[in-house]
């Protein structure tokens, strides 16, 4: 029974990010006598959640303790996402509830962090006075001075991108962390122009981190008894740095010779410690080398999961997403993806129903290319146009709501069915599995996750988290593996 509310609660939390693409992190307590309090949350994706612990780094240094509970905070920040507008629905409904708490505690600060406030920038400040100051993703290290601002009485705002920002010799705080598994940013921006994102306009041209860092804090990580990194970038596989020029868009002055790409800074980072796992987050497809397969098929501690998001199984369609490969191309990654790692590597994607003009025919070239693949999981959604892209300007959001959410709703089953049956082959397989913590309804298990991926949850006995453990699968549902430890 245990399992199955295990179950049940993974899936529903999948189904949540199916509707809205968003979770929430808030902060924890910290006590270390500094005057002030800070309560952070952040909505969307990894890279919001890295961002706040950069956050918390620099607020930290800078009077100012974290807490769990926003009414005792002094500054209350949401660091927030654009993607869909229910993600920002959801912050504006939020930002009314603590400015309902602000009216019995005038001297709280609200502020607004993160694309959303690079996208709304000023609005929120002059038109709909719901906070006290707007910061976008590049503008972090002015904090403290804008803090100061809005003490003195002003409103502040800075949403300056830059060229050049990569925060890489900031140490961030880890946010609600079980001390296993940490986030190492090692780029930012995005200069992939999707026609459906607003990324590009809210976090700036792409730029790659200086590789000695990332190892470095890969390094610190592992000899503070973490076990697990997640490499993130919008599109890691562009990542590109040089010691002369670590801006991308000048490398062509730098030598070749001296250029670091991906599948180089990967296997750095494997090179850390054979016990430190080494995730990544997000590959492009029309980026993606065999390089890097061949670094992952190399080194047993990089882990055999690749989200390579599809977004749309239809030529013409990701022709009009501005995607820059065709179905074709994209299954020729997963062929090689197989191929050089093997059947067993997990695969999970994203994908986009009802977008501008998809037809029923193209919607069915979308389940056909789930067929062909049989993705782990999924993200997935129906379109959201978002304001100031290039499908708001120059197409029509031509496809009916009942129509978009009767596709998703195909998709969803769908993918559900593949889950069930990727899982289904582990049955009767031994796991490498990286423990962290116990399981969501029973300190009698714990989870953790394969190399693949996948949440494996096991009788606890007297392993601790961050061990690693082998575990025999012994049953299955589309969301989990249910196992127990072997010798």
């Amino acid at each position: 029974m245990d399992h199955l509310i295990e179950d049940i609660d993974i899936l529903a939390r999948q189904e949540k990010d199916t509707e809205a693409c968003e979770t929430v992190k808030v902060s924890e307590n910290t006590h270390s006598g500094k005057e002030r309090k800070l309560y952070i949350e952040s909505y969307g994706c990894q890279m919001n959640f890295s961002d706040s612990e950069i956050v918390s780094s620099i607020m930290s240094k800078n009077g100012f303790d974290t807490t769990s509970n926003f009414e005792e905070a002094d500054v209350v920040f949401l660091n927030t996402c654009s993607i869909r507008e229910k993600a920002e629905q959801t912050v504006r409904n939020r930002l009314a509830q603590f400015n309902t708490v602000k009216k019995k505690k005038p001297s709280m600060m609200i502020g607004v962090l993160g694309c959303m406030a690079e996208r709304l920038k000023s609005k929120l400040l002059e038109e709909e006075k719901i906070v006290d100051l707007v910061v976008g993703p590049d503008a972090y290290r002015d904090l403290p001075a804008l803090v100061k601002q809005v003490d003195d009485g002003q409103k502040a705002v800075n949403t300056f991108l830059s060229r050049e920002e990569t925060y890489a010799d900031i140490s961030p705080v880890r946010l609600n962390s079980n001390g296993v598994t940490a986030f190492i940013s090692i780029m930012r921006g995005c200069d992939n122009m999707c026609s459906f994102c607003v990324v590009p306009f809210t976090r700036g041209r792409e730029r790659s981190r200086d590789p000695h860092s990332i190892v470095n804090e890969a390094q610190d990580l592992f000899h503070k008894g973490y076990r697990e990194v997640t490499l993130l970038g919008q599109n890691v596989d562009s990542y590109k740095w040089s010691p002369e020029q670590n801006n991308k868009a000048r490398l062509e002055k730098s030598s070749v010779s001296q250029v670091i790409n991906f599948a180089q800074l990967l296997e750095k980072v494997a090179q850390v410690h054979p016990d430190l796992r080494v995730r990544f987050s997000t590959s492009h497809p029309k980026d993606i080398t065999d390089d890097v397969l061949h670094t992952i098929k190399r080194y047993e501690n990089i882990c055999n999961y690749i989200h390579l998001p599809a977004q749309s199984g239809s030529s013409r369609v990701l022709q009009l997403m501005n995607r820059t490969y065709t179905r074709e191309w994209y299954l020729n990654r997963v062929d090689a993806i197989h191929a050089i790692i093997g059947e067993d590597c997990g695969i999970s994607s994203d994908m986009i129903s009802g977008f501008c003009s998809e037809t029923e025919e193209e919607h069915r070239e979308t389940l056909s290319l789930m067929d062909y693949v049989k993705y782990d999981f999924s993200y997935m959604f129906f379109y959201s146009e978002r304001p100031g892209t290039l499908a708001e300007k120059k197409y029509e959001d031509d496809i009916p709501l009942e129509v978009k959410k009767r596709r998703l709703n195909e998709v969803i089953t769908k993918q559900q069915g593949h889950s069930l049956e990727r899982n289904k082959r582990d049955i009767g397989k031994v796991h490498k599995v990286l423990i962290e913590g116990f399981s969501k309804r029973s300190d009698e298990h714990l989870q953790g996750r394969n190399s693949a991926n996948k949440v494996v949850i096991f009788p606890a006995k007297d392993y601790a988290k961050g061990q690693y453990v082998m575990v025999e699968v012994e049953d299955c549902s589309a969301a989990t593996l249910f196992g127990k430890i072997v010798d």
